[in-house]
C-alpha cells in the first residue's frame, strides 16, 4: 500500500494537463496528505483491514454538486485512490435539482472525459423549495434536507456504505459560528457521522483543508464550475455573515483560522457547562484534579 505521497510518480486521468510547477505540486500534496491524514484519523475505512482481506472493500458515493470543492474531493480521493492509499470504490453522483438554466451537459462531458463513473439524478426540488419557503426566508435548510434524502436513497441503490461531501475546514467554523451565535450549542461539521437509520455514513475527507487552497486548486486544474443559481442569489445569509466576521478576525490575525479549526479537535468537556458530557455530580475530593487554567479569580 503506498501511504508516502510525498512524492507522485504517476497521475490518474483527472491529472493529465494539470500544471507541473512546484507550487502546484505542493498544493496538490497538501490536499491530499490532509485527506489521507483525516480518513486514518477519523476511521473512515480501515484501510489495512481492506488490503489484508478482513474487510469488504467499501463503496463511496462522491456527491458532486459542480462547486469547487466536490471537484477537488473527487480529484483528491482519485489521486489517493490511483496510489492505492484508498482501498475504496467511488461512484460519482450529481442531483440536478431543477434550477432553471442548469447546463446539463457539464458534468456528465467533463466525467466522461476523466473517466469516472458517475450517476446523474434528476429531482425537480428547486420547485419544491421555492414554492414552500416564504418570501424573505433563505432556502438553504429544506434544500439541504431534500437533497441528503435524495442521496441516502441514491446511496442504497448504489449498494454504497457512505456519500462523502466535500465540506471544509471553512465550511465547519462557519458551521461552528452559525450553531454558537444563533443556535445556542457549540457543534460544527462532524468529520465522520451515521445516518438516523444506522445504515449509511456521512464523510468528509477535506475537512481540514482551507477553502483557499481550494480555490487555487480549482482554478489550476480549471474544473467546468457550475454556480448554484438557488441560494447563491440570497443575500444576507447567515453563513455569509460568519464568513465575512472570519475574514476579519483573519485580517487581524493571520493564521487565526487554523487556531479555531484546532479548537473544534481540542475539546476539555469538564471545562464546558454540559453534565451529559462530563459528570459533574460524580466528582468528588480525592478525584484527580486538574487546573483551572486562564480564569481570573
Amino acid at each position: 500500500m503506498a501511504d508516502d505521497t510525498s512524492t507522485f510518480t504517476a497521475a490518474p486521468p483527472l491529472f493529465a494537463d494539470a500544471p507541473s510547477g512546484v507550487s502546484f505540486k505542493k498544493l496538490r500534496k497538501r490536499l491530499v496528505r490532509g485527506a489521507l491524514k483525516a480518513i486514518d484519523d477519523y476511521k473512515m475505512v480501515d484501510r489495512r483491514a481492506v488490503d489484508a482481506g478482513e474487510a469488504k472493500r467499501p463503496k463511496w458515493l462522491v456527491c458532486l454538486s459542480g462547486g469547487k470543492d466536490s471537484y477537488g474531493l473527487l480529484a483528491v480521493l482519485l489521486d489517493l485512490q490511483w496510489q492505492g492509499a484508498l482501498p475504496v470504490d467511488l461512484v460519482a453522483c450529481n442531483l440536478d435539482q431543477g434550477q432553471p438554466g442548469f447546463p446539463k451537459h457539464v458534468l456528465p462531458d467533463w466525467l466522461d472525459t476523466v473517466g469516472v463513473r458517475y450517476r446523474i439524478e434528476t429531482q425537480d426540488t428547486y420547485s419544491i423549495v421555492t414554492e414552500k419557503v416564504p418570501e424573505g426566508r433563505t432556502f438553504c435548510a429544506m434544500c439541504s434536507r431534500l437533497r441528503r434524502g435524495i442521496l441516502y436513497r441514491i446511496a442504497r441503490e448504489e449498494g454504497c456504505d457512505a456519500i462523502v461531501l466535500g465540506h471544509h475546514r471553512d465550511d465547519a467554523l462557519e458551521t461552528f459560528m452559525m450553531n454558537f451565535v444563533h443556535g445556542g450549542r457549540l457543534a460544527a461539521m462532524p468529520p465522520k457521522l451515521l445516518n438516523d437509520e444506522g445504515d449509511v455514513f456521512v464523510l468528509r475527507p477535506l475537512i481540514t483543508a482551507a477553502e483557499d487552497d481550494l480555490a487555487k486548486f480549482a482554478e489550476a486544474m480549471a474544473f467546468p464550475i457550475i454556480p448554484c443559481n438557488l441560494c447563491g442569489s440570497q443575500d444576507g445569509l447567515q453563513r455569509v455573515a460568519m464568513k465575512q466576521m472570519l475574514d476579519e478576525w483573519e485580517k487581524k490575525k493571520p493564521g487565526v483560522r487554523q487556531v479555531m479549526a484546532h479548537a473544534l479537535a481540542t475539546v476539555r468537556p469538564s471545562h464546558l457547562h454540559d453534565p451529559r458530557v462530563f459528570d459533574f455530580a460524580g466528582l468528588e475530593i480525592g478525584d484527580p484534579g486538574e487546573d483551572d487554567p486562564n480564569v481570573p479569580f
